[in-house]
């Protein structure tokens, strides 16, 4: 029996197979780890790093040569996560310097953000090194996202010259690591608040 054009001899189009088995199994990639380890995170949840695997697909090793290690999946979840709260802030602050509101509130929404206390609370260690080395990747990384921020406002005339552009960054930098870190550094309770009084003092 001659096929028609378009159909093979196992019966009907490769469409009508396809449709037949259902949808396709896509394989999972990088990006579906780190929107799951993401997701983790923000809802209060340790990343472990097996239980990760198992529930994007794959193997340890395979997770392991996408991220790295645990602490860098961990450092560039908080990065992300820290990208987007600053993206956000410069729709919410409409008048004046930029600097200091952003700061406060970044201390704020940290100190509310249950994945960020759930980590300082088990491994307090971790968190100060992953987030204030100044070896590590994110503490680069937010150094220059505050000197960006403080670079601007002088750059509009709404904050003195007087004190280095890198000094000041420098300095607000650690002080909003102190009001986020206060439980770990003196046990007391972070105060968004207090950072702000502050903050406004340093940056005007």
């Amino acid at each position: 029996m001659t096929e028609r054009p378009g159909t093979t001899a196992t019966g009907g189009t490769a469409l009508q197979r396809a449709l037949g088995q259902g949808p396709a199994r896509r394989r999972p990639t990088v990006l579906d780890a780190f929107a799951a380890a993401r997701r983790r995170f923000a809802a209060g949840g340790r990343i472990e790093m097996q239980s990760l695997a198992d529930e994007v697909g794959v193997n340890r090793v395979t997770l392991y040569r996408w991220v790295g290690s645990r602490e860098q999946l961990i450092t560039e979840i908080l990065w992300s996560a820290t990208q987007k709260s600053f993206e956000a802030y410069r729709g919410q602050i409409a008048d004046g310097p930029r600097a200091a509101a952003a700061l406060t509130m970044f201390v704020r929404d940290v100190n509310d953000h249950s994945g960020m206390q759930r980590l300082l609370h088990d491994e307090p260690e971790l968190a100060l090194t992953l987030l204030t080395s100044a070896s590590g990747e994110y503490e680069c990384r937010y150094l220059a996202l505050v000197r960006d921020l403080i670079a601007e406002d002088r750059a509009a005339g709404l904050m003195s010259d007087e004190v280095p552009l890198d000094d000041l960054a420098y300095a607000a930098v650690r002080i909003t690591e102190s009001y986020i870190h206060t439980r770990v550094i003196t046990g007391e309770e972070p105060d968004a608040e207090r950072a702000g009084a502050v903050l406004r003092a340093l940056l005007r």
